[in-house]
């Protein structure tokens, strides 16, 4: 995965810091990690005067004001350099709101001088990334803070990796067993996509397996675009508990679908039932959800349940 290099590689922040993102840190152990700073790549130097996008005539041009200098052709020529060499990548995080970097609410002017935003995008190596690598896991260290975001970008991350064996093996019983291990996943993120992806899996007309990894990458893409909402959260936890009701106390039914309310008004993250469902399976050797992705999506070391 690629990284600003501004977040904690290096102090080539415009006015010479490095940023601190324990979730990059963090990902070093699990994930191999590529730094990159385009505005150092081009030749700015550390510190920088800053440079800002500046608007004229409908095209986005990235100024630096105290010189004049516009760096838009470097900026972009490197992005279309540096991504189309990258190969495979399964997720990056970028430095939010930088006019280079910056996926998101990167303000605009109409003048270099000093003037008030006239609007808001991407950076343009931001926006190069996200027209580069539509499908991958892309977000910036501001909003990771948020759990829910955070939550949905690991999952992406993980999954993108797990579904890149799949591809090198090329088997259709990889295949099989990747869509089993994801079926909560699916159902939480998008269930007619689980029923689009179940009859690519299914695989009636004996297609050859790279057209159904095509497919099947393309419905995956669709299902992972936006994250779970809390709802369909809900609807797949009754799901699982419907697994263990000839099993449980009335007491402990009760128990479970109280989290659940207290987990759709906001008062508790979704771990809390998702706890006591995971102890469900280990606790009556429910082998059917035992492989389920849903309940470790990612390494638990990176679960953080704090959010901005």
């Amino acid at each position: 995965m690629v990284v600003s290099k501004c977040l904690e590689f290096a102090a080539c922040r415009y006015n010479g810091q490095t940023i601190r993102a324990p979730l990059v840190s963090a990902l070093a152990k699990f994930a191999e990690l590529r730094a990159v700073c385009p505005e150092v790549e081009i030749g700015l130097g550390m510190p920088r005067d800053p440079i800002r996008i500046v608007s004229i005539g409908g095209d986005d041009r990235l100024i630096q004001p105290t010189t004049g200098r516009d760096v838009t052709d470097a900026i972009r020529a490197f992005g279309g350099t540096y991504l189309s060499q990258l190969g495979a990548v399964d997720g990056f995080i970028l430095k939010g709101r930088s006019p280079s970097c910056g996926l998101k609410d990167v303000k605009r002017y109409a003048t270099g001088a000093r003037a008030t935003p006239v609007g808001t995008g991407p950076g343009l190596f931001g926006l190069a990334v996200l027209d580069a690598f539509p499908d991958a896991a892309i977000e910036d260290e501001g909003r990771l803070t948020n759990f829910r975001l955070r939550h949905h970008w690991l999952t992406k991350l993980f999954l993108w990796a797990a579904w890149r064996d799949v591809e090198r093996r090329r088997a259709m019983g990889a295949l099989v067993r990747f869509h089993a291990d994801i079926g909560l996943l699916l159902m939480a993120y998008h269930p007619a996509e689980l029923r689009v992806l179940g009859r690519v899996v299914a695989n009636a007309q004996r297609r050859p397996i790279g057209a159904a990894l095509t497919d099947y990458r393309d419905g995956l893409a669709r299902a992972l675009a936006r994250p779970a909402r809390p709802t369909s959260h809900i609807n797949v936890l009754r799901h699982g508990m419907g697994c263990f009701t000839k099993h449980l106390s009335a007491a402990e039914r009760a128990h479970f679908l109280d989290a659940l309310a207290e987990y759709q008004a906001g008062r508790l993250a979704l771990h809390a039932p998702l706890a006591v469902l995971r102890s469900w399976v280990a606790r009556f050797d429910e082998t059917s959800l035992a492989t389920q992705r849903y309940f470790s999506p990612y390494p638990r070391e990176l679960l953080d349940l704090r959010g901005s």
